[in-house]
């Protein structure tokens, strides 16, 4: 299995490449996978980044099973911890991440999209945290993310009971932010990305941040932060543009991040 990396203009895209084992992953792929997020993470030329998984079959069905049946309490803490890692540098990752869901989003694979920042799904996704039945919680951060995102009630009933979520109900319960058809999801979640690409990317870097303050920091320290890094925007040439560029009526041309 390989983690490909390949970039059209300012867009990456992560493919977690192991179709004929729908794209579960081991210790060896978590690696490759934080090594493509950290290097991304230093790229200025590359404003959004998305992730997914090769074939029609799955997004990542989750950890690789057999592998880890046999792991004592170290490894499994290793793979676990190493788990968490990765989903921390999705989250660490100042550009946008849009998860681009396409068939199984199974345990540590819905773990992993629940890091990003955005969720697109075919209308063919499905999401399960099935860890109890086998014996274990979630372990890659699904009891943290999940409750954030859909809610403790939902969360809790989806882990416990380890059922799967089809893409008519993710959507419904606020699990993905879109449902498209198989054959439009590289071109709904491209469009999007590419829409993200054509505002400022200092910008849409700080905003990533603070939204991600508004579950990590105390409220009133968040809300201060916010109107700081908002007055700190005034300094900066894309602030000047993009006005400039509204009052002139023309699109803006803002600066690439670190030129």
């Amino acid at each position: 299995m390989s983690i490909d990396v390949s970039t059209n203009g300012p867009i990456a895209t992560i493919t977690i490449n192991n179709p004929d084992e729908l794209n579960a992953l081991d210790v060896q792929h978590l690696r490759d996978l934080l090594t493509a997020f950290e290097d991304i993470s230093a790229r200025a030329d590359i404003r959004v980044v998305l992730l997914t998984g090769a074939g029609e079959r799955a997004f990542v069905a989750g950890a690789n099973i057999k592998r880890m049946s046999v792991m004592n309490k170290a490894e499994a803490q290793e793979f676990g911890d190493l788990g968490h890692a990765v989903g921390r540098a999705i989250e660490a990752t100042p550009q946008p991440v849009i998860a681009v869901i396409n068939g199984f989003a199974l345990g540590g694979g819905c773990e992993l999209s629940l890091a990003c920042d955005i969720r697109i799904a075919s209308t063919t996704a499905v999401f399960a945290q099935p860890e109890v039945s086998l014996g274990i919680p979630p372990g890659w951060g699904g009891s943290q993310r999940l409750p954030r995102l859909v809610g403790k009630g939902i969360a809790s009933e989806l882990i416990f009971t380890g059922r799967r979520v089809k893409a008519d109900e993710a959507i419904r319960i606020g699990l993905v932010n879109q449902v498209v058809a198989p054959g439009e999801l590289i071109s709904v979640a491209t469009s999007l990305a590419e829409s993200i690409s054509r505002n400022s990317p200092s910008a849409v870097r700080a905003s990533k941040q603070l939204v991600a303050d508004a579950f990590d920091a105390d409220f009133d320290a968040a809300l201060t932060n916010e109107a700081a890094v908002f007055a700190d925007a005034f300094e900066e040439h894309d602030q000047r543009e993009g006005m400039t560029a509204f009052v002139e009526k023309r699109s803006a041309v803002f600066e690439d991040v670190n030129t």
